[in-house]
């Protein structure tokens, strides 16, 4: 397993959550939701910067939203773009994009059992779907050896 920090991103319409790994890549914690809009990378270039203050981050794992059959539609083609926009943000760090499937619906439920409700739920689910998509490969990544996912090549 390699060392260092990941940042988790599970962007959205209207917000992104940021989750982040503690050093040892082992446990996935929720940062901040950043309104989606002008400055929104501005902003994740920034979370980076801080977090990199204690610890070094060693890649930004973004979710990319497919069908439950693996397809990719409209969304997954917003996605793959605004991760090639956020790469070329926070390059030299490598950003990679990893299957999200039913993270938020995942994320959902999780809040929900732990009693949060309405907007209350609402103002955290996206941090949470982050940290369910940044848990999902840093366990893969322990399970298989490898770095999950597909690296995202800068794109001018």
């Amino acid at each position: 397993m390699r060392h260092g920090t990941r940042l988790g991103i599970d962007p959205g319409d209207a917000r992104i959550g940021v989750a982040r790994s503690d050093p040892s890549g082992f446990l996935a914690t929720p940062v901040e939701t950043v309104r989606r809009g002008g400055g929104d990378l501005r902003r994740l270039g920034a979370i980076l910067k801080e977090v990199s203050e204690d610890s070094e981050v060693i890649e930004v794992v973004v979710g990319l939203p497919r069908s439950l059959k693996g397809g990719e539609g409209p969304a997954a083609v917003k996605v793959r773009e605004f991760a090639a926009s956020l790469a070329r943000r926070v390059a030299p760090v490598p950003v990679r994009l990893v299957d999200e499937r039913l993270t938020t619906v995942s994320a959902e439920a999780m809040l929900r059992d732990r009693g949060r409700k309405g907007s209350n739920r609402r103002a955290v689910v996206d941090q949470a779907a982050a940290v369910v998509i940044l848990q999902h490969a840093l366990d893969t990544e322990r399970a298989t050896g490898t770095a999950p996912g597909e690296i995202v090549e800068e794109q001018a």
